[in-house]
C-alpha cells in the first residue's frame, strides 16, 4: 500500500504521495500542491526540494557515500580511468573494452576546433579570467554547430556527446595558453585523454614534452572524483537551462558560469589564496589554526569540512594519497605547500576540528596538486569543469530523455501592493 503525507491548511487537509528512492530516500510529491490548495512551499536555496528523479549519482552526506550509477567512488577511482567513468556516467553502464576504445576514437574525431574560434579567444585580454573565457568559448561552439540535436536520435546524441568531450578539453586548455602568451596547442591523437590535458597545457614548440605518469594518474583520479555530484548548483543550472530545450553547448556554458562562483567550483582556488595569505603574513600555521577556533575571529579555514558531507568527504581520502605521491615524485619544495601540510596534520588530530568533523576536503587536496604542477590558481576551476563535464552531459541527456518540464520556480511577492501612478511633477 502506497504511503501518503497529509498537509493541513486552514483546517482543510490535502494528501500527497510519498516517493521512495532505491536507497530509501523519501520525498513528498507536492506536484499538485498549488493546484489543490493555492499554496506553494518556501525553500530558499532548494535545500529541501527535489527537482527531479535521477539514476546517475547517489550521495549520502551523513555516511560519506558517493556512487556513480551504483558503483562506489572508491572502486571507480582505483580500478577505472576517467573516460571509462565518463562512459558509465553518461550512458549508464561500464563500457566493454571495445566500447571504450570506440568512445575514445570517436572523441578524437572531434578534437580539432574550428580555426575561427581563435578570433574569438583573441578578442579577450590576457587578464580575462579563464572561466569567463571558457564559458564564452563553449557557448560560441553553437555558432559552428547550429543544428539542434535530436535527443530521440541515438546517433545524433552520441555524436554531440563525443564532440563536447573532445572540444571542451581543448578549449579549457586554450584559456591557460592565452593567459600565458603561449601558442595554442592541438590534441595529440597518439596520447590518452588525460595525458592530452598535460600536453595541451604545457607542450611548447621549442622542445619535446613528456608528461609524468604519476601526475597523469593523479589528474585521472581527480577528474573521476569531480565527474558528478548530484544536483549541485552548476548541475541543476545545466538541467534548468536545458529544460527550455537550449542546446548542449549553451547548457554546458551556463554550468561553467555557475561553477565559477567561489562558493562552488572556486573553493579550491580559495584554499590556495588562503595559504598564500598565511605565507605572506609570516607562515605561522598555528596562529591561523587558533584564529579558526576563535568564534570572535572572522577568519575561516578554507578546504576543511563540506556543506554536504557531514562526516567526511570520501573523495578527500582518495585524493590525499595521490597528492602525497605527486609531492614526493616531483620533490616540490614550496613554503605554501609546507603550510598546507602543517594545517592538514594539525586538523586531523586537533580535538576542535575532529569533534566538528572539519576534515580536509577534496578542494584542499586538489588545490595542493594543482599548485605542485605549477598551474595558476585562476585555472583551478577550469580543471574542475573538465572533470565535471561528463556529469553535466549525463544530467542534460537524462533531463531531455525524461521529457522534464521547463524549470519555473515560484515566489512569494513582498513588494508594494497596487499603487496609483504619480505624474512627474508630483514625484
Amino acid at each position: 500500500m502506497s504511503k501518503t503525507a497529509i498537509l493541513e491548511i486552514d483546517g482543510k487537509k490535502y494528501e500527497f504521495p510519498i516517493i521512495v528512492g532505491t536507497e530509501n530516500e523519501v520525498a513528498i510529491d507536492i506536484n499538485k500542491l498549488r493546484d489543490l490548495s493555492g499554496a506553494i512551499t518556501m525553500d530558499p536555496g532548494y535545500k529541501n526540494s527535489g527537482s527531479c528523479k535521477s539514476e546517475i549519482t547517489f550521495l549520502d552526506g551523513e555516511e560519506g557515500i558517493l556512487r556513480y550509477r551504483g558503483y562506489s567512488i572508491e572502486d571507480l577511482a582505483e580500478k577505472a580511468n576517467f573516460l571509462e567513468v565518463s562512459y558509465l556516467v553518461i550512458f549508464g553502464e561500464l563500457p566493454t573494452a571495445k566500447q571504450l576504445s570506440q568512445f575514445e576514437t570517436d572523441i578524437r574525431k572531434y578534437t580539432l576546433v574550428n580555426e575561427e574560434m581563435k578570433n574569438i579567444i583573441d578578442g579577450f585580454p590576457k587578464t580575462a579570467h579563464p572561466m569567463g573565457v571558457l564559458s564564452s568559448l563553449t557557448s560560441a561552439l553553437t555558432a559552428f554547430n547550429p543544428k539542434v540535436v535530436n535527443v530521440e536520435n541515438e546517433a545524433e546524441m552520441y555524436e554531440a556527446i563525443c564532440k563536447t568531450m573532445g572540444k571542451f578539453l581543448v578549449l579549457a586548455t586554450w584559456t591557460f595558453r592565452k593567459a600565458s602568451g603561449f601558442p595554442l596547442n592541438y590534441y595529440d591523437n597518439t596520447k590518452g585523454y588525460v595525458e592530452n590535458f598535460m600536453h595541451l597545457m604545457f607542450a611548447l614548440p621549442t622542445g619535446p614534452y613528456t608528461s609524468n605518469p604519476v601526475v597523469v594518474a593523479a589528474l585521472d583520479k581527480l577528474f573521476i572524483l569531480h565527474a558528478d555530484h548530484e544536483q549541485n548548483c552548476s548541475t541543476s543550472t545545466v538541467r534548468m537551462v536545458g529544460s527550455s530545450h537550449a542546446g548542449l553547448f549553451a547548457s554546458i556554458s551556463a554550468g561553467v558560469s555557475a561553477l565559477w562562483g567561489p562558493l562552488h567550483g572556486g573553493a579550491n582556488q580559495a584554499v590556495l589564496e588562503m595559504l598564500e595569505e598565511i605565507q605572506k603574513n609570516g607562515g605561522d600555521a598555528d596562529k591561523y589554526l587558533a584564529k579558526a577556533k576563535d568564534k570572535d575571529d572572522p577568519f575561516r579555514l578554507m578546504g576543511f569540512g563540506h556543506r554536504v558531507y557531514k562526516n567526511f568527504d570520501p573523495r578527500a581520502k582518495i585524493i590525499k594519497k595521490a597528492a602525497d605521491e605527486v609531492l614526493a615524485t616531483l620533490g616540490v619544495n614550496d613554503p605554501v605547500l609546507q603550510i598546507a601540510k602543517k594545517l592538514e596534520e594539525s586538523a586531523l588530530v586537533d580535538e576542535y576540528f575532529v569533534s566538528r568533523k572539519l576534515y580536509p576536503n577534496v578542494d584542499f587536496y586538489s588545490g595542493i596538486i594543482y599548485r605542485a604542477l605549477g598551474i595558476p590558481t585562476d585555472m583551478f576551476t577550469v580543471l574542475f569543469a573538465i572533470g565535471r563535464l561528463p556529469g553535466w552531459i549525463a544530467q542534460w541527456k537524462e533531463m531531455r530523455e525524461n521529457k522534464e518540464p521547463i524549470g519555473r520556480p515560484r515566489q512569494i511577492y513582498t513588494g508594494h501592493p497596487l499603487r496609483d501612478f504619480k505624474a512627474m511633477d508630483k514625484r
